[in-house]
């Protein structure tokens, strides 16, 4: 009755129906887009924002371009292949005294540092002599103050600096640069880590993940079979270490791996070893500590998509004659794959990433990507590297991801 009467109020105000219809379902919209918007707002400052600033400082430098303007402008037409001539050298110690005026000269030894080691002290040096010499000719001065301004490298290495936009970072983080022909090659052997640090990483996160799988999936498939009561018990077992931060479980595993520590104790009071082990600051340390740690990532989305299964199923195909080994490979299993995904996809990214543990139970040998990012930001400085090594992790989590949603299906990803 309300509703007729609703809709004679609206027929006598002149209103088509439609139009009424379009203005109630924009006002919910408005209304729905108004409740989350707070949300949105936390995900772009929090999430998105930080890492669009990380891709973009990871080819965006402008630091010589803006303290050595007069001498990009001066190396344009230089055709590198011998030393520039003097208007170059004028340049340059024109922008070196408003560098040291500025107190930028920093940014140019740091930048030109990077790829070739050692030349800050050399730039430093040079600097203080020119700033002394009122007037030219300073190729001569240059060239005397160091053996290095006579060289073509130096000067190749400060135009290609000059651009804001470069991927000296990106090919560094992956143990490339472009050589004094232009082209993109390998480092010298001596300087290359990053890539075996990135195998480092996947390594022990693929190993860390099947590692939770084999522990966790015969927990989870007992927590769905067991009743109510024991299952409640075994789940706050399971989540007992959620209860302490990742700073504490890391710490308590350094004290239990310890040389003479309670592990060790354990298996030589039992007579399973004759030596002590080296459990600590080591590979096989980092990686008890890491499978501990991340196991309930694992356990939790097998146990969810575990629960939905219906026990029916199996015994049916063990009343059509499959035995209980082959009713639980070809039926029980196949079911619980979207969760094994979803576990074993979460505990890999966040493997990834990992630093604390590495670097508190782990050796020099242990120590992963996120460890580099933290050396470059904290000591080094090198926001530009640290975030190469950032957009790689990045890339790979990428990767990872499209694998899964190719295989499994986005669909079929079940966390909880």
């Amino acid at each position: 009755m309300e509703a007729v009467l609703s809709l004679d109020a609206g027929q006598a105000s002149g209103i088509p129906l439609h139009v009424r219809l379009r203005r109630a379902e924009r006002a919910r919209r408005l209304c729905a887009f108004l409740l989350v918007s707070p949300l949105l707002l936390y995900i772009l400052l929090i999430f998105i924002l930080p890492i669009g600033l990380m891709l973009i400082r990871a080819v965006y430098d402008p630091d010589m371009a803006q303290v050595t303007p007069q001498t990009l402008a001066a190396l344009a037409d230089w055709n590198g292949t011998s030393v520039p001539d003097e208007p170059v050298f004028a340049a340059l110690a024109a922008d070196m005294k408003i560098a040291r005026d500025n107190q930028n000269l920093g940014l140019i030894g740091k930048r030109i540092n990077y790829e070739l080691p050692g030349t800050r002290s050399i730039i430093t040096a040079t600097a203080r002599q020119i700033g002394r010499k009122r007037q030219g000719p300073y190729k001569a001065a240059f060239i005397e103050a160091d053996p290095i301004w006579g060289q073509t490298e130096i000067w190749t290495v400060i135009r290609r600096a000059g651009h804001s936009v470069t991927p000296y970072y990106l090919l560094a983080s992956v143990d490339r640069h472009i050589d004094t022909n232009g082209q993109i090659v390998r480092v010298a052997p001596d300087n290359a880590i990053f890539v075996d640090v990135i195998i480092r990483t996947l390594g022990i996160s693929i190993t860390v993940t099947l590692a939770t799988l084999v522990l966790g999936y015969p927990v989870a498939f007992l927590l769905a079979s067991l009743p109510p009561k024991s299952r409640n018990l075994l789940m706050i077992i399971v989540l007992l270490p959620f209860f302490t931060s990742l700073l504490v479980r890391t710490t308590a595993w350094v004290v239990l791996l310890q040389t003479n520590g309670v592990i060790n104790d354990t298996l030589m009071a039992l007579g399973l070893i004759q030596h002590r082990l080296q459990l600590i600051f080591e590979r096989s340390g980092t990686l008890i500590a890491m499978t501990h740690i991340q196991l309930p990532f694992t356990l939790l989305p097998i146990y969810s998509v575990m629960g939905t299964i219906r026990p029916g199923l199996t015994r049916a195909a063990r009343s059509l004659g499959a035995t209980p080994g082959v009713a639980f490979i070809r039926v029980y299993m196949p079911l619980t794959l979207p969760g094994v995904g979803a576990g074993c996809l979460l505990t890999f990214i966040l493997s990834l990433g990992y630093y604390i543990t590495p670097a508190l139970v782990g050796g020099p040998s242990d120590q992963m990507v996120s460890s580099f990012v933290a050396f470059y930001m904290n000591q080094e400085l090198n926001w530009g590297m640290a975030s190469a090594l950032g957009a790689v992790l990045l890339a790979i989590t990428l990767v990872i991801y499209l694998i899964y949603t190719k295989l499994l299906g986005v669909e079929r990803m079940r966390f909880g």
